[in-house]
Order: C-alpha cells, then structure tokens, then sequence
C-alpha cells in the first residue's frame, strides 16, 4: 500500500466552503426581500436592484484591472455588496447616486484596502453612511409602500417609516408584510426573518450575532419605556443584525468576541435611536463596532495550548 504523509502548515480543516458558494447562500437569503421589495414598491426596485449590482460588479472589474490584480468579480462577493446597498437606499433615489454610493463601497472601502478580507468595515454599510451624510434630503425622502395607512399616505414622501411616524399609525402586521415606509429592503420584516433562518440553517452565519443583537436591543427599548417588538421590525434592524453585522471580514471569530460585538451593536442602536438626530441608529453602531473588533478579538482570543503562565517575578 502506497500511503503517502503529507506535512502541511496549520490550518488543518478542510472545507468545501468556498467564497463563491457563501456569497451565493447569502444572495438565495436576500431574494425573499428583494422579491418582496419589487412586489412592495414596483418596477422601480427592480430598477434599482439591478442599477447597484451591476455597478458593483463593473467597478470590482474596472479596479482590478487597473490595480494589476486577479479578478475576483467571479467570487460573488460584488453582486452582494450591491444588493446590500440597494435594499438600504429609497426607492426613489436617483440612479446616480446609488452608483456614487458603489464607487465608495467597491473601489474606497473594498479595492483600496486590497479587495476581498481586507475591508476593515462592511463596504455596503460604509457607502449608506457615506449618502446619508452626502446626500440627507434624498437618503430620507421615504415613500410609503403599498395598501398603508391613511395617516402614513398624508406624508408619503418625506419621512414616513416606522420610527418617524406617530405612534399606532403602523400595525404589527404591517411591519412584517411591508405596509410600511422606508428602504426597499427594511420595510418586510417577514421576508428578513426568512432569509436569516435560511442562513443559519446553511450555517453560513451564527446565530451568536443577530440574536445577542436583537436581544440586546429589546432590553434597551424596554428601558427607554419603548415598544421592543416595534422596535426590532422597524427601522433597519433585522437587515442589519441579520446580513450587515454578522459579514466575516468585519465580525469577531470567537464566541465571546461575538457576543461583546453584538452587545455593543444593539446598545448604540438604541442610544442613537433615542438621543441622535439620526433616523436610525442601525447602520452606525454596526460601523462602530467594525472598528472595534481588533480589539475585541485581542481580548477575547483564546490561550496557545500548552501555555503556562509565568508566575510574578520569574525571569523571561
């Protein structure tokens, strides 16, 4: 028998896990809300949709080839971004902008920092942020999706989301079908929640993230004496808990680094929430705590085996 030893570095796992099969896990999962976006607000989401992936996809192209580097736009990981950032823009925004918000998440926040696993924060979230600060009248012009109520319909345009409107115009229910206004893609509470069980049963992501998230957000809407379950449907968060904030390039690895991270993330939701002039506090905290988890995973890595403490005052 010809057995052969093969000597290798660490890592030793193996997997059949490849970027291209994640990313297109992650795109099955957004399709219910992409679906539900196209059936809520029409043909514009559509529109849209496709006006931010192709971008994306372009420019990963264009900037590769410039930069002297290998194409990865084969690996999927373009067409996600530019989804992401399509489901977190209105509907009614021009096209022109929406590229503008792809040219800083794919060439500023992605290709610069040496593409894939490199990006120190998520680039859909870093080009939404970058937007809404650029371009606020047309990031906030909100328009009420289909079959809302009457007194969200008086204000369609301006700044008709669940967190903006009076308390009581939005039901339960209207959360979760999309009878509501907002982004294309926070509007259908149902749909996220599909595309996150879809995910952690495919154990693409760890349900660590997203619930410790979604948990700590509650506790924090119950202090401010708010609604936890109005507050967990509306404004972006489950698209952020569920497919921003658990992104591998910009999340802990270790459990306890994940539950710290999470922490933070629904804490300053809340906070900015409750105490900013933000809309929504979603897409900062996540950005916060993508810088700070170099310092999480330093406090949280766990021990070399077979490390023994030196005991104090005993030479190096």
């Amino acid at each position: 028998m010809d057995n052969k030893l093969y000597v290798s570095s660490s890592p030793h796992i193996r997997s059949n896990n490849t970027t291209r099969r994640i990313m297109l896990d992650v795109i099955i999962a957004l399709l219910p809300t992409s679906v539900a976006a196209c059936v809520i607000f029409g043909f514009r989401s559509a529109v849209l949709i496709a006006v931010c992936v192709a971008t994306c996809v372009l420019l990963e192209y264009v900037a590769r080839k410039i930069m002297k580097r290998e194409s990865t736009i084969g690996d999927l990981s373009a067409v996600v971004t530019g989804l992401l950032l399509a489901l977190n823009l209105p509907v009614d925004i021009n096209p022109l902008i929406a590229m503008f918000g792809c040219l800083i998440a794919i060439v500023v926040v992605k290709q610069m920092f040496g593409g894939i696993g490199m990006n120190f924060v998520n680039p859909a979230l870093a080009a939404r942020i970058v937007l809404l600060v650029s371009f606020p009248s047309a990031m906030m012009h909100w328009v009420t999706a289909w079959g809302a109520p009457a007194a969200a319909q008086i204000d369609a345009t301006t700044s008709a989301t669940p967190l903006a409107a009076e308390a009581g115009t939005y039901s339960y229910i209207d959360l979760l079908i999309g009878r509501c206004g907002g982004s294309i893609g926070e509007v259908c509470a149902a749909a996220l929640i599909l595309g996150g069980v879809y995910l952690v049963i495919r154990r693409v992501i760890s349900p660590i993230i997203p619930c410790v998230y979604l948990a700590t957000a509650a506790l924090m809407s119950l202090v401010f004496g708010l609604d936890p379950l109005y507050q967990l449907l509306s404004g972006g968060l489950l698209l952020g808990a569920i497919f921003m904030a658990t992104d591998y390039t910009t999340s802990p690895v270790t459990n306890p680094g994940k539950v710290i991270y999470a922490i933070g993330c629904g804490f300053f939701t809340m906070l900015l929430r409750n105490f900013s002039n933000m809309p929504e506090g979603v897409s900062f905290s996540i950005l916060l705590m993508n810088i700070l988890v170099p310092l999480i995973e330093r406090m949280t890595v766990p021990k070399t085996f077979g490390f023994v403490k030196k005991a104090k005052g005993e030479k190096k």
